[in-house]
């Protein structure tokens, strides 16, 4: 199996998802196996094999206990790795599934803005000519913050005020930052856009039409 290949493995996914959400945590054995679910045959390989690779630090925080795993922020890849799980398994791949199977008739796109110092990732969901169900909204982001381990902090916009942005609509331009990628884009879902609003001169222009008919 090549490297590419074992970090793409879903038992790499499944630990890196969990420390990832809380690089300076140290956990045991047990809370890994609790948290990621898999057998501890496969947390046991998998561990020596990120330790041995540099990827997590390893330390005996008790002499009687077995030890503790976290992430090492001086592995030469640190952010690029975490960049890619938070881009993919971590968070873009979920939040993007959970958007399409449970507000496909709503949401037209999603951003994700970043993740911050605390793991919390900022989320814009931008809404078609329907409007999600706030409850609804809140209910699946709290189900998937848990399984994700990471807190979703959700922005929902409308279409429109992406489509004219005021000059100091923070929100709007910070989608256009670096940190900022896509997760949902349109076409993704069968939501529809609302409709465009006319300006003052297209509406009168088109009033005027109709009169002359």
């Amino acid at each position: 199996m090549s490297a590419a290949d074992f970090l793409l493995s879903p038992a790499v996914q499944k630990l890196m998802q969990v420390v990832y959400a809380a690089p300076d945590q140290w956990l045991s054995s047990k809370e890994l196996t609790q948290r990621t679910k898999l057998a501890p045959d496969v947390l046991a390989s998998t561990l020596e094999h990120l330790v041995r690779s540099g990827i997590l630090a390893s330390q005996t925080l008790q002499a009687d206990q077995p030890p503790a795993f976290k992430t090492d922020p001086s592995f030469v890849f640190y952010r690029e790795l975490r960049s890619i799980a938070l881009k993919s398994f971590a968070a873009a791949e979920p939040i993007r599934a959970m958007l399409r199977a449970k507000f496909k008739d709503s949401v037209v796109r999603a951003f994700i803005l970043g993740e911050d110092d605390n793991n919390v990732v900022e989320l814009v969901v931008v809404h078609g000519a329907v409007t999600p169900d706030e409850a609804a909204m809140t209910a699946a982001c709290t189900k998937l913050s848990k399984s994700l381990h990471r807190h979703l902090q959700v922005h929902v916009v409308s279409a429109n005020r992406l489509s004219a942005p005021a000059r100091h609509d923070a929100l709007v331009h910070r989608l256009a930052a670096a940190s900022t990628f896509e997760i949902v884009a349109p076409g993704d879902t069968k939501a529809r856009l609302p409709a465009e609003r006319l300006g003052l001169l297209q509406s009168a222009k088109k009033k005027l039409a109709a009169l002359s008919r």
